[in-house]
């Protein structure tokens, strides 16, 4: 068994829905699931009851940048802005977290520092921000721009991005706000910092028009695996989103930012590492398997190649698709670690582009098939070997999907010890037993 001291932290990624482009058409679901503002109180409120830590929201700054043919058939066409989303969802649950993405190539950092102390206020302690760059090259036309920027610079503006942010949180020391009645001082002026930042990316006076949020800052989360994202995680990140293949990888992965982190003067714990995870749970392993074989069958060949060419980079209709993934394919500025990761599943299952496409065209990584028992059992190694703190999970189907990991998989694993039976705090920071960040520029 376990350690019975540590647990595994679990967040929902839940925007898409669902992460495979058949989930929309499987018996059962339903079709507007990631965009019906009922359906995902429901859901929301179902992984509460569950004790998630968090309620995950990815987001997409353009349409996906796939021809129109493959293009209707996602059901990832439309979804809502995060904020929008998350905020709401903040008036209708009490404990789980409510992580959104913001990029910091396309925003700018007063924006994302308003949003997320507004969110974090409004749901008394429980915002996250995931800090992404922006892969799609398709998004810098929507913000003017012709050309995207290119990989190394993205990483240094949002080393600099989160400086300011964090640096625009700390404004108003945690007892700034005296509203004292009787003598008519509503704040105290010698408890307000003016940030005035003059960088290589960004000038921003300051201070923040908010009050510190509950958590000091919202929790930082991460997402990039390439040589400049593990660095940023390193230095900033206090949760990171991954994907690993397999288990291997994943030790390869989590010891190196550990080991970075430590590097970076931190604490080694204070950085959660939960790679994506499709979780399909079953009578068995063989049911599990067919409910993802029927899942699988439902992707167009449209959508899957597609699918492909938005995970490579470049177009790969031309492709032959019953030969070999070519080895000499053009260089891009589109996501590293994507690329690779795609190439080495080519290279390792010995795939043709057409089996590569239907692959990633569905959900091409990580999963968990079987019985509540047997997938209990492989995150109990994952978590024992240091493999991962926990798991990002994605749905094959909902609600059907979601119903079963948290009607049968999760209580196999709170009987096991492996996650709580209650929240033992109301903030996300006190679910993954992060401290509390000192004010920088008011120390106690």
């Amino acid at each position: 068994m376990a350690d019975q001291k540590k647990q595994l932290h679990l967040t929902a990624f839940m925007r898409p829905v669902s992460l495979h482009t058949g989930a929309w058409r499987y018996p059962g679901s339903y079709s507007d699931a990631n965009f019906n503002f009922k359906h995902i109180v429901q859901f929301a409120q179902k992984l509460e009851a569950a004790k998630f830590d968090a309620f995950f929201m990815a987001d997409h700054l353009a349409v996906l940048n796939m021809p129109l043919e493959a293009l209707k058939r996602s059901h990832t066409v439309t979804s809502f802005e995060p904020f929008t989303l998350l905020s709401a969802l903040s008036a209708v649950t009490d404990k789980i977290g409510l992580a959104a993405t913001a990029s910091t190539t396309y925003d700018l950092p007063y924006h994302v520092a308003r949003r997320f102390a507004s969110l974090d206020h409004l749901s008394n302690g429980r915002a996250a921000w995931n800090i992404v760059t922006t892969g799609n090259p398709e998004s810098s036309k929507n913000f003017g721009f012709d050309e995207h920027m290119v990989h190394g610079d993205r990483y240094k503006r949002a080393r600099e991005f989160y400086d300011v942010v964090t640096g625009l949180w700390d404004s108003f020391a945690d007892d700034a706000l005296t509203r004292d009645v009787e003598s008519g001082e509503y704040f105290k002026p010698e408890r307000l910092h003016v940030l005035n930042h003059e960088g290589e990316e960004f000038k921003v006076r300051g201070p923040l028009n908010i009050a510190r949020p509950p958590q000091g800052w919202p929790v930082i989360v991460q997402a990039g695996q390439s040589e400049p994202g593990r660095q940023l995680a390193a230095e900033t990140a206090e949760v990171v989103f991954c994907s690993p293949r397999d288990i291997q990888s994943a030790k390869e992965l989590y010891a190196d930012l550990k080991g970075r982190v430590e590097k970076a003067g931190r604490q080694r714990d204070g950085l959660k590492i939960l790679p994506a995870a499709l979780v399909i749970v079953g009578e068995n392993k063989q049911d599990a398997q067919v409910k993802r074989l029927k899942l699988d069958s439902l992707v167009h060949y449209d959508s899957a190649i597609a699918s492909l060419s938005i995970a490579l980079g470049t177009d790969a209709s031309g492709l032959d698709p019953d030969g070999p993934l070519p080895e000499d394919l053009p260089e891009t500025n589109a996501s590293k670690t994507s690329r690779e990761s795609v190439e080495k599943l080519a290279q390792t299952e010995g795939l043709t582009v057409r089996q590569l496409a239907q692959r990633m065209g569905g959900q091409g990584g990580l999963a968990f098939l079987g019985s509540p028992s047997e997938i209990a059992d492989e995150m109990e190694v994952w978590l024992r070997e240091e493999a991962s703190d926990g798991f990002t999970v994605t749905f094959p189907f909902l609600p059907q999907g979601l119903d079963e990991v948290t009607e049968k998989l999760i209580p196999e694993l709170q009987r096991r010890g492996l996650f709580r039976q209650d929240y033992t705090g109301s903030t996300l920071r006190e679910h993954f037993g992060l401290p509390r960040p000192e004010n920088q520029f008011f120390k106690r």
